[in-house]
Formats: C-alpha cells, sequence, structure tokens
C-alpha cells in the first residue's frame, strides 16, 4: 500500500469531523492491514464527474457517504452563489437505495446552511419527476439521489441545472472546481433540517408538483380505452421508485388489467428479489414472468430511480425480451404513425440519438422528414441539445433514445423518462395485439422496410485499481494501434472521440474533425457498414463494445455477430 493513501486513511480514523463509526470502520481495516481494501478506499477521492457522484456505499474518500455527499453539495452551493443569482433554489429527490433519504435531507442542510431555498420531495420520487420539477419550480438546480441500476452496494447523486437537464458546460466544469477545493470536511456548512424547514429555507413538495407532471405525461396519450382497459400488462418497479407513478400514468390511459409483481413492488434498497436491479437484464424479469397469467401480454420493468424501462412481450405463446435498441424502434416507430395519424406531426420536427444506438432510428426519421441529430453517450447530452432547439422558433423534439434503455417524448422533461415510457410502450402493445400482431411481428415489418439490423452491447468488468488500469491500457492500444480489420472485413473509418477526429487506418489519412465534446471513445466503422465501438463507463468498472451490424437477413446477421465479437474480443485480450 502507498504511504500517501495509508496516511489519508490515518486522517480519516483520527479526524472529530467524521462519526465514530466511520473512524472505527476505517481504524479496523488498518488494525486488520487490509492493504487491498484500504487502498480501494483511498487511492482516491471519489471523483464529482460531469454528472455528479456514484460510488459503493462506506467509509472513505472513494466512497460513498455522508461527508463526500455534504462535500459535494457544498461545491454545488458555493457554484450557485457564485451565478449571484436572485433566490436561488434547488429541488431534491431520491430513490430507494439505501441511505439516498439521508444524503437527500444531507444535502438539503447544506444548501440551506448557505442560505440557497431548497424543495425537498416528502418521499422517493423518479428521476423524471424531479427533472419536471426543476423546470415547474423555476430552480436554480437540482439533485437526485440515485445509483440508477447499479448493483445495491452503490449509490449516487445527480445533479441538473434550471433546464432540468444534467449539467453541461459550463456548469458542470464549474462545480467540479468548486467541489475539488473542498478539503476540510469540517468546514462545510451545515444547518439542522427541521431548523431550515422553521426558517422557510427548507420546503416540503408532494402532489402539488406531481399532478402537474402526470396531466403532462397524460398530454402524449393517445386515447383509445376500448383497446387497453382489457389489455393484460404486469408491471415491477424492482423495489424502486416507479411502482406509485407508472401505476397511475397506466390508470389514467385506462388500462385496467395492470398487475404489480408482489415480491418486487415495495420499496427496498437491498432488492432482495434481484442481484442486479437493472430492467435490460433478463434475470430481473424472471419474478414478472412468474407472476403473468395466461392473458397477459405485455411484461414491463422500470430501474430504481425509474428513468429506464425494460420490456417482454409474447410472441408465439412464448415471452421474449425486448433489447434498448428494440424498444428504441418500436417506440418511436409508433409516436411517429400516431402523430401522423393525428396530423400532428411537425414541420420541423427533431430526433436525438447516441454515437453508440442503432442507425435504424435515423432511417425511420428520415423516412418521417424529421432531423436527425448523434451525440455522444449520456441523456444529459440529448438535453443539451433540447435546450439548443429552446431558442429555435418553430423546431420541435419528437423523441430522445439511447440504447441503454432510455426514451424521452415530449419538452417537460429533458432526463430519460420511464413513466412516460411505459404508458406509451403499453398504448402500443395493445394497439397492436388488437391488429392481431405482436411487438415482434411489427419490429420485422419495420426491418424489411428499412433493412435488418443486430445490436448488441457487450460487457467486460475490471473491478479495483488494477481494473481501471487495465481498461487505460486497452483503450490506449485500440487508439495507438488501431485494428486495421476486424472478422476478416476492412475497418475503413476509425473514430477517436478522443483526440476528435476520424481517419483510415489503412493509409494513416485524417478523414476530418469530429464536433462533439471530448470523450474516451472508439469506433470502428467496417467497409460493410456495421460499426464496432469502445467506451469505458463512467459509473460502473467495465469497459462496453457495442456492435451495431446490418444486413440482408437474420441468420447473415447472427452469423456475423458471433464472428465480430469472437475476434475483436480476442484482439483486446492481448492488449
Amino acid at each position: 500500500m502507498e504511504n500517501e493513501t495509508l496516511k489519508k486513511a490515518q486522517a480519516w480514523a483520527q479526524d472529530p469531523a467524521f462519526a465514530p463509526q466511520f473512524r472505527q470502520e476505517i481504524q479496523t481495516l488498518i488494525d486488520q492491514n487490509n492493504q487491498s481494501e484500504l487502498t480501494d478506499r483511498f487511492y482516491k477521492d471519489l471523483e464529482f464527474g460531469t454528472g455528479g457522484l456514484r460510488g459503493i456505499l462506506g467509509a472513505g474518500s472513494n466512497r460513498m457517504n455522508i461527508y463526500t455527499v455534504r462535500r459535494a453539495t457544498q461545491g454545488l452551493a458555493s457554484y450557485i452563489l457564485g451565478q449571484k443569482l436572485k433566490d436561488p433554489a434547488v429541488a431534491i429527490a431520491c430513490d430507494s437505495r439505501n441511505f439516498s433519504q439521508t444524503f437527500a435531507e444531507d444535502s438539503a442542510q447544506v444548501l440551506a446552511a448557505n442560505g440557497i431555498k431548497v424543495y425537498l420531495y416528502e418521499s422517493l420520487r423518479p428521476t423524471p419527476m424531479l427533472s419536471f420539477a426543476v423546470r415547474h419550480l423555476k430552480a436554480t438546480a437540482g439533485i437526485v439521489i440515485t445509483a440508477s441500476h447499479n448493483p445495491r452496494e452503490y449509490n449516487g447523486y445527480k445533479v441538473s441545472w434550471s433546464d432540468g437537464c444534467q449539467v453541461t458546460a459550463p456548469h458542470d466544469e464549474g462545480i467540479i472546481t468548486q467541489v475539488n477545493g473542498i478539503t476540510n470536511f469540517g468546514a462545510i456548512k451545515t444547518l439542522d433540517l427541521e431548523t431550515a424547514k422553521a426558517k422557510g429555507l427548507v420546503v416540503v413538495i408532494g402532489k402539488e408538483v406531481d399532478e402537474p407532471y402526470y396531466q403532462r405525461v397524460q398530454g402524449l396519450s393517445f386515447p383509445n380505452p376500448s383497446l387497453y382497459k382489457d389489455f393484460g400488462v404486469v408491471y415491477t418497479p424492482l423495489h424502486g421508485a416507479g411502482n406509485l407513478p407508472v401505476r397511475e400514468t397506466l390508470k389514467r390511459a385506462g388500462f385496467g388489467q395492470v398487475q404489480v409483481v408482489a415480491s418486487q413492488e415495495r420499496p427496498d434498497g437491498n432488492f432482495p428479489t434481484v442481484g442486479y436491479p437493472n430492467p435490460e437484464e433478463p434475470a430481473a424479469l424472471e419474478e414478472a414472468q412468474k407472476a403473468a397469467g395466461p392473458k397477459d401480454q405485455l411484461i414491463l420493468a422500470t430501474d430504481p430511480d425509474s428513468d429506464r424501462i425494460g420490456a417482454m412481450a409474447r410472441h408465439q405463446g412464448a415471452w421474449q425480451k425486448l433489447n434498448g435498441n428494440q424498444i428504441g424502434q418500436l417506440l418511436f416507430d409508433f409516436y411517429l404513425g400516431q402523430l401522423e395519424q393525428a396530423g400532428k406531426l411537425p414541420k420541423k420536427g427533431h430526433y436525438i440519438t447516441t454515437i453508440v444506438t442503432s442507425r435504424l432510428g435515423a432511417k425511420i426519421a428520415q423516412s418521417k422528414g424529421i432531423k436527425v441529430h448523434e451525440v455522444l453517450t449520456g441523456f444529459k447530452y440529448i438535453g443539451e441539445q433540447m435546450l439548443a432547439l429552446d431558442s429555435q422558433p418553430g423546431e420541435t423534439f419528437v423523441f430522445g433514445t439511447e440504447e441503454s434503455h432510455g426514451y424521452l417524448f415530449g419538452d417537460f422533461v429533458r432526463d430519460k423518462d420511464a413513466v412516460s415510457a411505459a404508458m406509451i410502450f403499453a398504448e402500443m402493445a395493445a394497439t397492436y395485439h388488437a391488429q392481431g400482431k405482436s411487438l415482434f411481428d411489427r419490429l420485422e415489418e419495420i426491418h424489411r422496410q428499412f433493412g435488418f439490423h443486430s445490436d448488441d452491447l457487450v460487457n467486460q468488468t475490471y473491478k479495483g485499481k488494477e481494473g481501471a488500469e487495465k481498461i487505460g491500457r486497452i483503450m490506449t492500444g485500440l487508439r495507438d494501434h488501431a485494428p486495421q480489420e476486424i472478422g476478416s472485413v476492412k475497418v475503413v473509418e476509425v473514430r477517436d472521440y478522443e483526440r476528435q477526429l476520424s481517419f483510415n487506418p489503412q493509409t494513416g489519412q485524417t478523414l476530418g474533425p469530429i464536433r462533439l465534446p471530448v470523450s474516451n471513445v472508439l469506433a470502428f466503422l467496417l467497409e460493410d457498414g456495421s460499426r464496432i465501438t469502445a467506451r469505458p463507463s463512467g459509473t460502473e468498472p467495465k469497459i462496453k463494445f457495442y456492435f451495431n451490424l446490418t444486413g440482408k437477413d437474420p441468420a447473415g446477421l447472427e452469423r456475423q455477430k458471433q464472428l465480430y465479437v469472437a475476434d475483436f474480443l480476442k484482439k483486446i485480450e492481448t492488449l
């Protein structure tokens, strides 16, 4: 263990600013000479990134705890005060994770101590409802305590600005600078919560903000109660914040046969029925399949903060899971069709997606005259584009999507919204069911119209300090020695989003600049039109590989995928 790391651990164990149980937790590790655990907890400070914090719960500078949360909030408060705004305010929400309510209240106490008004939700709420609240209440910023779909040992802290979107430049860097400048935890300001409430610095909010949100979601609906009332839907909130909001929106849309999975209904930060509360994972939907009856046609699941949605649908009598790209393709195609049928398709509509999401959405958009925007991975970049559209009269945001199960309709929320997506997805499934089609039938029709697409994600996990170094070596190796072929097919273009340029690896010729923010991402475009992208996760100890392939038929695509995945993974293991 490095000497500096030990010194840092000893400082935490002895600092009276920390609660006794935190000091004892660290001292025990020191007494046990548990070098690997101490190194992981102290080899760095938990980084306040461009969206906030996310990390494992526990004592230490590289952990989520009340002190790292207070530090982040003091940095945010200092940045807000530096803006010299009149009557600054921050809205705060949290999900069901362990310590989420505590972290939300701690954040409120720090902001109040700095003289900043706080709108604090009375109980857990989804991330999209926080995004709505920021705009509805005209707050300066928003905080949501969540680690989204991460395992139970994690929690996080996500910041949005006054537009309801996760912070982007210049606010993100400004907040980071303030947070990094705080080295003395004892100097962080706090004010007792009850005192803050009595002074009017903390205002508890609830139904009065929920109702306007529900009304806006209803405005996205395509009402057809005769199709919806007997359509069987099974829904699981995976012990998270989506339970009441999703049920409310489905009820208002006219769905009368919605069954909530009883074993996963109640909020629980230990997520006792799932190892990983991620609706992308098939295992997370097993309880829902057990609960489904013979008349149920659709399974919906939301993650703990209800910004991501997963789905299964009956096809030829069996349950089949849809991946994030397929959900987005179906939603976008259906939504455009409904808008067109109602005479509401905008003349200047915009579709915003990410550089790792299937290209099929762009083809669907272009067929209806919708302009396509590609942004970096992360829904905050979709929100940033939405903000730019706000200043352009007549330009209308239609749909935003990312392959990691995030979707957004309408402009009243500026983050991915599984609550509204669940409603529209159920309406879509019921509509096709009435036509005698499954969702997979409709998906095949879309592919026959625009070409078959196979879009898959492969994750490689490397934990701890050594894992972070391994991920760094992989990206450096791919960047400095880009493969000239993958699966015996030529790579014709490499897009390096960190160096902000693209080049031909065969000749070394620069093909042009990339006009997006700097990001540690590499995309390899193949001669047959396929694209393979490498991106380290910003929130988890893993590197992600996205395989976006196109072809003439499903069988050929499957063979192509197996070849590309095997060859690409073989290449990175040598780096």
